[in-house]
């Protein structure tokens, strides 16, 4: 919990957001299984999270399995979302920085933003937009 870290102007847009949209984060963390990180540590970072910006629900897949319906790239969890929130995916959007949460929220029927990082490579999803940082979320989704 103490080396979290967020991106720049991150709770200042999910403070925006918040004010209009109902906020969820869908987290795959595969290293609980490979005995790499404890649970515990991840429901301490998501609570934190939880605690220091306004989210309405954190999802988490601890499997390390793609197979399986709860991890993204599979859209079980943002189902469960929409089941308990009563949410209309084709008005929602799905922001990640993978290809795996692009394809997670195309299968879940949202619009798709991928945060561009260094690291992703987006080879086959197509994501709805592109950013490059955090802030231009609110140009796309406004407020």
């Amino acid at each position: 919990v103490k080396d979290l870290k967020l991106l720049k102007n991150t709770k200042k847009v999910v403070k925006k957001l918040s004010s209009k949209y109902k906020i969820f984060v869908v987290t795959n963390q595969p290293d609980v299984a490979r005995g790499k990180n404890l649970k515990q540590n991840v429901i301490n970072i998501n609570n934190k999270l939880k605690d220091i910006m306004d989210i309405d629900e954190i999802y988490t897949s601890f499997s390390e399995n793609d197979k399986n319906y709860f991890r993204k790239p599979n859209p079980g969890m943002i189902f469960l979302a929409k089941k308990k929130h009563n949410i209309n995916l084709n008005k929602s959007y799905f922001v990640g920085d993978t290809d795996k949460d692009i394809i997670a929220g195309k299968k879940g029927n949202c619009k798709t933003i991928l945060l561009i990082k260094k690291y992703n490579k987006f080879h086959e999803s197509k994501p709805d937009f592109l950013i490059k940082n955090f802030e231009e979320l609110l140009d796309i989704i406004k407020v």
